[in-house]
């Protein structure tokens, strides 16, 4: 049964989830400890303000008894237009004050123009329809609406050079989709820093991670790795999560160099062209 993620859905999701723990007389922190989760997590869940991922909800399930209620009835965004492991992710983006990203292959999608975003979706496997493709590309390019305001979220892009050099869709398509982050950077709605090839081995090598801050709740890292992603919020995991990225961006080249090699990459497109 799909049910829509909003915030009245996930606060009827958590007063369930508070009712069905009372009744098995447990506290938060003895269903953190007994479904492997944050106690912060499990009162932001029954508060309403975070929705578990799947494989949560399953352990709910398991410890509380509820024979698959959490699993059955968690919010989601809707089949077709996120990946599931995304959704959470995607949520909190929406409400995130700060966010810094990562990205060491692909222009992160928040970033994406309708091209560039149309070879990355119309990729990959397994193969998708035209028109599965088109569902992820709407969500996708309504991400980039949180770039509208000029003043929030302030985002921060810490690029590998290998996401310049990666010609997804051509040289036409690349040299857009740079471009686009050039005027974003040199309109000061973005940051944007490149960590080049001589840098060799840094301390986000690894993965793609988000960062996100918010007004009223804490800090949460967001990894993700092949058909697999994860929100992560255990406080000591997210300032490790932090710290790599503060010594990976320590290894990048300033916004000003990062802006003109991108724009010098993107003459490389144009001329590519021709």
């Amino acid at each position: 049964m799909a049910i829509e993620d909003n915030p009245q859905s996930r606060e009827k999701y958590g007063k369930e989830l508070k009712r069905r723990r009372e009744k098995a007389g447990l506290t938060q922190e003895d269903l953190s400890v007994r479904a492997i989760m944050s106690r912060s997590h499990i009162a932001h869940i029954e508060a309403g303000r975070r929705r578990p991922d799947v494989e949560d909800a399953r352990r709910l399930d398991q410890v509380l008894g509820t024979g698959g209620f959490f699993v059955e009835f968690l919010p989601t965004l809707g089949e077709g237009r996120v990946a599931q492991h995304f959704a959470e992710a995607l949520r909190l983006e929406r409400q995130a004050r700060v966010i810094r990203v990562y990205g060491p292959k692909l222009v992160p999608g928040v970033l994406q123009t309708e091209a560039y975003a149309r070879e990355v979706l119309g990729s990959g496997f397994p193969p998708r329809t035209a028109e599965e493709r088109d569902k992820l590309l709407v969500t996708r390019l309504e991400r980039a609406r949180i770039l509208d305001d000029f003043h929030s979220p302030v985002v921060w892009s810490l690029l590998d050079e290998a996401v310049l050099r990666r010609p997804v869709g051509g040289p036409a398509v690349m040299c857009e989709q740079l471009r686009h982050i050039v005027e974003l950077g040199e309109s000061h709605r973005i940051r944007v820093h490149v960590l080049p090839f001589s840098v060799g081995l840094h301390a986000l090598v690894e993965g793609v991670v988000s960062l996100m801050w918010f007004e009223d709740l804490p800090p949460v890292a967001y990894v993700e790795g092949l058909m697999t992603g994860k929100v992560l919020e255990v406080p000591s995991v997210v300032r490790d999560c932090q710290t790599a990225y503060d010594h990976a961006l320590g290894d990048a080249l300033s916004h000003s160099a990062s802006l003109a090699l991108i724009s010098s990459v993107a003459k490389e497109y144009e001329h590519a062209q021709q």
